[in-house]
């Protein structure tokens, strides 16, 4: 069967998804089950995979939907715990100290809180943290998630200490004899040519990643602003780009001289010390306070089951320092745990719960709890059940409602993480084929020859979408992407980076990412809606990351690399332009007052 026809029927189980979620609008939980039936008959008849590999894999993605569902149980108790003992309440009256604008609001927690947690964390973790903090504090659940999902792009190639380039990249490059003898010709080592590769990602991902903040306001104010305008968003820009740089600026230094484990983690330190006293003290701020519509007049699809009633009083005080005490301790508990030269991330990986030779393979699948991030969020409630002298019964029903809102999305999960398995490991199979992903990978370079890194970028998000990982995504596209550099005569590092790029674009749509952020708010059966909006920056992400790679490459000129530049820089230019006109309407509205 020729490389275009296997690629074509490799794509059928993606467009299966797109199908069923984004055109079709289906539920998650009845959209991956007939996704994951389609992925297994191609597996089985056309790739030849035998019937006990794909009992492998659907049981290793049921370990997997597991842990993630502990996860988002671990971040809504977390959530419940806190508004049940009241420090819900002192967390949204802070938030309004530093601003009142939703605009700013948004920023502040996505973007940096939430760049912060993703250095610590990973998995997908922070958006099920900070969708529910931003639904506290008066956000609609869905635009919540957006934002949260939103914040899964620049900061993921160094979630969780830098796993998606220190175990990505590097398992995907690793003993491989054409990449050893590239590296011996540079003269350096193994590891340093790593963190030359992440130095690179953090260099795309800075300049890409300055106006993500800004995409985060725009969709906030046009989908769910009473106005539907995007120049209620755009109006922001300065105060926006100004808390991309904030962040992306020491995220890079940090990446390029001290390497890949903490420019996320340090960027979201530094961006919060930055931008929250500047918020207070207004520099670069907006004219104008933007909020949403009265709750009466939300959309009912904009609306989860998780609830806050913003105006009942909290029964006993919590201080500022005690209300964000167990959001400080995560951060703690995740680093610590996570450092490779500290000694609790080894303990925690020992006690695994395993099983070896399943279904008659030499594959184990095994899990280890203690070493999931849900784990530590769990673990946060209960201490903050002490700290903060809740009842039991406050405990108790915080634990109830979680329970209770993970239940509805784990049919989602249980069926959309085994559909990524029996795609990702098609590759032991009877008819010799490479895996579905790499055969779609191969099927697209033979289009693009030369152009290469123009597309290299959405390789990686096809990937981080398959498999709802960035890590995974280099693993399984790492040494494909230094194989096309190296046969079309460009530097394999730069188009390395390019895979990590748009790895952690794609982390934006993928779905079991959207089915925990949802979940964690108590939003379900809307995952198709947010990933058609999400479509919005990821494309933005892709297509600027490659004409970057392309102009890095090849120089400014009479190239298709210069051809999109300008075009994302028209875009930019203009949508700016159209947020210093609401500027000027705001100012000469006061005047005329």
């Amino acid at each position: 069967m020729s490389i275009g026809t296997l690629a074509f029927l490799a794509t059928i189980p993606i467009l299966s998804v797109f199908l069923f979620l984004v055109v079709l609008r289906w539920p998650a939980k009845r959209a991956m089950p007939i996704a994951l039936l389609v992925t297994v008959v191609m597996a089985v008849s056309v790739w030849g995979v035998a019937g006990n590999q794909v009992g492998v894999a659907v049981m290793k993605g049921v370990v997997t939907a597991l842990e993630v569902s502990l996860i988002v149980f671990g971040a809504i108790l977390l959530l419940n715990t806190l508004k049940e003992s009241g420090a819900v309440h002192t967390i949204r009256q802070g938030f309004m100290s530093i601003s009142p604008d939703r605009r700013v609001q948004a920023i502040i927690v996505a973007w940096l809180f939430g760049s912060f947690l993703e250095g610590a964390a990973g998995w997908g973790a922070p958006a099920t943290i900070v969708g529910p903090l931003l639904v506290a504090i008066g956000f609609p659940a869905m635009g919540a998630v957006m934002i949260a999902l939103l914040l899964q792009s620049t900061p993921v190639s160094y979630g969780a200490v830098g796993t998606p380039i220190l175990v990505g990249v590097n398992s995907g490059l690793k003993d491989v004899p054409l990449v050893d003898k590239y590296v011996a010709d540079l003269g350096i080592s193994y590891d340093a040519y790593i963190n030359a590769i992440g130095g690179q990602v953090a260099i795309f991902h800075g300049i890409i990643g300055i106006f993500i903040p800004l995409f985060m306001v725009t969709m906030l104010t046009y989908f769910f602003g009473k106005n539907k305008s995007l120049r209620e968003g755009l109006a922001v820009w300065k105060f926006a780009v100004f808390a991309g740089v904030a962040f992306t600026l020491p995220y890079a230094l940090v990446a390029n001289l001290l390497g890949p484990e903490f420019p996320s983690l340090i960027g979201g330190l530094v961006g919060l010390a930055i931008v929250i006293p500047a918020a207070k003290r207004g520099f670069l701020m907006p004219k104008d306070v933007w909020d949403f519509d009265k709750k009466e007049n939300w959309d009912s699809e904009w609306t989860g089951k998780l609830k806050i009633n913003e105006d009942e009083k909290p029964a006993r005080k919590i201080s500022t320092l005690s209300a964000w005490m167990p959001y400080i301790l995560v951060a703690v508990l995740l680093v610590v745990t996570r450092v490779a030269y500290l000694p609790f991330s080894t303990w925690l990986k020992s006690w695994e719960l395993k099983a070896e030779n399943l279904f008659g393979t030499t594959i184990t699948v095994a899990s280890a709890p203690l070493n999931i991030p849900g784990t530590i969020f769990i673990l946060v409630a209960m201490i903050v059940f002490f700290m903060h002298h809740m009842k039991v019964e406050q405990f108790a029903r915080a634990a109830s409602d979680s329970f209770k809102t993970v239940a509805s999305a784990i049919v989602a999960l249980i069926f959309s993480i085994p559909m990524v398995q029996v795609f990702i490991n098609s590759g032991v199979n009877s008819s010799g084929y490479d895996s579905m992903p790499i055969v779609l990978a191969e099927g697209i370079s033979t289009i693009f020859g030369a152009n290469w890194p123009l597309v290299a970028p959405t390789i990686g998000a096809i990937g981080a979408f398959i498999a709802g990982s960035n890590t995974v995504s280099n693993m399984m596209f790492g040494l494909f992407q230094f194989g096309v550099a190296d046969n079309i005569g460009v530097n394999p590092a730069v188009i390395v980076a390019l895979q990590a790029v748009g790895g952690a674009a794609g982390n934006m749509i993928c779905v079991h990412n959207v089915v925990a952020a949802s979940a964690a708010v108590g939003l379900i059966g809307k995952e198709g809606r947010l990933i058609r909006k999400l479509l919005i920056p990821m494309t933005y992400y892709v297509i600027f990351a490659g004409g970057l790679g392309f102009v890095w490459l090849n120089g400014f000129g009479l190239n298709a690399g210069t051809f999109v530049l300008a075009a994302v820089a028209i875009f930019i230019v203009f949508m700016i332009s159209k947020g210093r006109s609401k500027n000027n309407t705001i100012k000469e509205k006061k005047h005329s007052a």
